[in-house]
């Protein structure tokens, strides 16, 4: 298993500051984001530290970005593009699903052959009337996916956190029963699970078995942490908005129980990628305290991967 973070959180960075942030605390790996140049919905969003059109359009500027990884002897573990696929703004659905395609044939390009992002949800629509939309969309992208030697790996955030993604969410991968349902659905080998244990603590779920029943379809894995604030869960409840009773936090800073989570990636002989995903808000408000949180988030995890 090797160890990353996910580069979202360096924003203002630029790719050759990354890669020395990273090699300075011994990370592996990086999950590269790659939204479109200058654009951002959302807090963590519109991150770009590879441009994905030059990527496509200059073989030069590929060459640099593979020769930089590969002077830091660091990884690109995933491109990661993380938008609403299923938008019921056609024309936002449709921007979407454009710059994904762009990021499978550049995940391609550059020999990474993995790309990490959301099936999506349409906000407005239950679970089964997404499906339809499901069906509209993703065959189309996993055919990409497939005739470049891609995967997909779609991490089990439900993007439902304050009014703004309320009701539903943003994504329909929230669970082991939504996991199967659409992985029947779109019956494809290039669609699979980007595994972020903290979504499951919040939604008061077991994190832990999954990953034996979902073994060969784990393509990626975050180090997230989540801690449940119990005083404001009991004054608000389950139905509230979940930023009202819960906090992302860095490992081992919140309720995952990391040992028996690493454990169970060992089991099943899980040998791939594990990127940090920072979201901690206590550790914002300077570049400083931005790298601080890798640093620590590092030196947790390496009680359990070294």
């Amino acid at each position: 298993m090797k160890i990353g973070f996910i580069t979202s959180i360096l924003d203002g960075f630029d790719y050759p500051e990354v890669l020395d942030i990273a090699k300075k605390f011994d990370f592996k790996c990086l999950e590269v984001a790659c939204w479109p140049q200058g654009k951002s919905e959302r807090r963590y969003a519109g991150v770009s530290h590879i441009d994905i059109d030059k990527v496509l359009d200059s073989d030069t500027y590929a060459s640099e970005i593979l020769d930089l990884s590969k002077k830091a002897n660091i990884d690109i573990s995933a491109l990661a593009f993380y938008p609403n696929t299923l938008d019921p703004d056609l024309n936002k659905r449709s921007e979407n699903v454009k710059h994904l395609i762009k990021v499978i044939k550049a995940s391609a390009k550059l020999n990474v052959n993995l790309v990490t992002t959301f099936i999506g949800r349409d906000q407005s629509l239950n679970f089964e009337d997404n499906l339809l939309e499901v069906k509209k969309v993703w065959p189309s992208i996993l055919d990409e996916a497939k005739e470049q030697n891609v995967k997909v790996a779609i991490e089990n955030c439900p993007m439902l956190f304050s009014k703004e993604q309320w009701p539903g969410g943003q994504n329909l991968m929230t669970s082991p029963r939504n996991w199967q349902v659409i992985l029947d659905l779109l019956n494809s080998d290039y669609l699979g699970i980007n595994y972020d244990p903290s979504h499951f603590i919040w939604q008061m779920m077991d994190y832990i078995k999954p990953i034996y029943e979902f073994k060969d379809k784990i393509f990626h894995v975050h180090f997230k942490d989540i801690k449940i604030l119990k005083d404001k869960l009991d004054n608000v409840g389950i139905m509230a908005y979940p930023l009202e009773f819960m906090s992302p936090k860095l490992p081992g800073l919140g309720d995952v129980d990391w040992g028996k989570f690493v454990s169970a990636l060992n089991d099943i002989r899980y040998d791939g990628y594990a990127c940090i995903e920072v979201e901690d808000r206590a550790f914002e408000g300077s570049r400083e305290k931005i790298i601080d949180s890798l640093e620590l988030s590092r030196r947790y995890m390496n009680q359990f991967v070294i």
